[in-house]
């Protein structure tokens, strides 16, 4: 009896081995491959958006002076998109 639960502990190993790559994207699949064409697009405008507001939050009270040349240059990139 022990051996044959020995000889299954042995043949589920060797077939988790031989099928790690499908068990592995099953149970932890790439969050970023799953994407549509629109899930992806909404998620670069957020993304976008986020800067944007991280840059304007940045400019405070002060207006556009408070902007590093790096800055304005990426806001003005992004606000062309």
């Amino acid at each position: 009896m022990s051996q044959l639960l020995l000889l299954g502990i042995i043949f589920i190993g060797i077939l988790a081995f031989f099928n790690r790559e499908w068990i592995k994207n099953k149970f932890f699949p790439d969050k970023k491959r799953n994407y549509t064409i629109d899930d992806q697009f909404n998620s670069d405008k957020r993304d976008r958006e986020k800067e944007i507001d991280r840059l304007l939050s940045k400019m405070g009270k002060n207006g556009i002076n408070d902007l590093s040349a790096k800055d304005r240059k990426r806001l003005d990139e992004l606000s062309k998109k």
